[in-house]
């Protein structure tokens, strides 16, 4: 690792508390294991683009006093998003971003910046730049490559598909905004091998360093902590994630009308949550946990037969598998994306293609508790040698430094 503190900026729309999705999380993640280690951590982000879609911030979360957060918002409010959306510049927050940029960082690390600066923002300040693809927002207008709001995107109908999701066509993609921007960009990194191979087949052909995403070490309570609280009742299967239809919950819903041998508890909010409930009316053993704090997801996950994430869009690396795996819980996850990786490289659970697959993996883990825990136990084992804090800093660290060194060279 680096022999000195660092000084990073975080650009990023979403940062908690004003966040939804993994994105925000792991920024938050990667920030605060930053500042434990003594480096310096600023975050830009767009309080207006959290606005567009939720009343008010999540709460339980806190930073590191080395971590400084700038929250941007402008007087003209949800506009100042929109005008990203449509133009591909910071517009009315690029005074506040070149601002803070002009105190001079040794990296400048980029997340999902869709609402917060466009491809634009990649041109700003002067430092090791890299950019994490947390979806597909580099190659698709919607970010998640599931087209028709219906099914994973084969070929694309940007147009059209824009317009299914209610969202105006972005003019600038059809220009050369995102083909100048990435220029300035020393490295991208993809969460997942699929993610970068899917990239480079949509004709993205910036470098792409795979580096998978880590869950923080602390997470995971004492054994004593866990023996103490574990959940009580009926076996369960666990959902946790976002309420969207790409999310695959639908999927499981009419599974679990007949299947009496446990139950399903979805953890998560969204705005699919309403279609959700009819779908599970009068469905008994199906639950709605609603949002769930860190240490109720803890619980959630310690007791779950197993955690089933059954995206059917391109999910890059779900961060539920790997916050699984680190609770000792084994996963059932969709053959599609980048989601049967975690599990292959593992051994920490099951991969399946159809609903009798998936029930097949279900009656499994009900009827064979010693088979639970050893997959759960290979899962945590895994995660301790690879997804750790430690081990993705070490590559991370790695990467900056081959960067500089690059720089040095060529500058001589």
């Amino acid at each position: 690792m680096h022999n000195r503190p660092l000084r990073f900026c975080m650009i990023t729309t979403f940062y908690p508390p004003y966040n939804f999705g993994g994105d925000g999380v792991f920024v938050h993640r990667l920030s605060n294991e930053l500042a434990l280690r003594g480096h310096h951590v600023e975050v830009i982000h767009c309080i207006d683009a959290h606005r567009l879609a939720a009343p008010s911030p999540a709460l339980g979360y806190r930073d590191h006093p080395n971590v400084t957060v700038h929250g941007l918002s402008s007087r003209f409010g949800l506009f100042s998003p929109l005008l990203t959306h449509q133009t591909g510049y910071p517009g009315l927050k690029s005074v506040a971003i070149r601002e803070v940029l002009s105190q001079g960082f040794d990296v400048i690390h980029y997340h999902n910046i869709s609402l917060v600066g466009g491809p634009k923002v990649l041109e700003y300040g002067r430092a090791v730049k890299l950019y994490t693809m947390h979806d597909y927002w580099l190659v698709c207008p919607t970010n998640v490559m599931f087209r028709f709001n219906r099914a994973p995107c084969t070929r694309p109908h940007c147009f059209a598909c824009c317009l299914v999701y209610r969202r105006p066509p972005q003019w600038w993609r059809y220009l050369r905004l995102m083909e100048r921007a990435v220029k300035h960009v020393d490295a991208f990194i993809a969460p997942s091998q699929f993610s970068k191979e899917l990239h480079h087949r949509m004709g993205f052909n910036a470098r792409i360093v795979h580096l998978p995403s880590f869950v923080a070490p602390d997470e995971r309570p004492s054994e004593s902590e866990a023996l103490a609280d574990e959940p009580a009742g009926s076996p369960y299967f666990l959902f946790v994630g976002r309420l969207e239809k790409l999310k695959g919950v639908h999927t499981l819903i009419p599974i679990f009308r007949n299947y009496l041998k446990a139950q399903l508890l979805i953890a998560g909010t969204g705005s699919y949550e309403p279609t959700l409930r009819r779908l599970a009316h009068s469905i008994d053993n199906v639950r709605f946990v609603g949002h769930a704090s860190r240490p109720e997801l803890q619980r959630l996950y310690r007791g779950a037969l197993g955690v089933i994430v059954p995206s059917i869009c391109y999910d890059t690396a779900p961060l539920v598998t790997l916050e699984a795996f680190l609770q000792g819980a084994p996963v059932i996850v969709r053959n599609l994306g980048g989601m049967p990786e975690i599990v292959n490289e593992s051994g920490g659970g099951l991969v399946y293609n159809t609903e009798a697959e998936l029930v097949a993996a279900m009656d499994r883990l009900c009827a064979d508790p010693t088979y639970r825990d050893e997959l759960g136990r290979r899962g945590h084992m895994a995660y301790k040698e690879k997804w750790t804090a430690d081990s993705y800093l070490e590559r991370y660290l790695s990467l900056i430094r081959e960067i500089e060194t690059r720089d040095l060279r060529e500058g001589m």
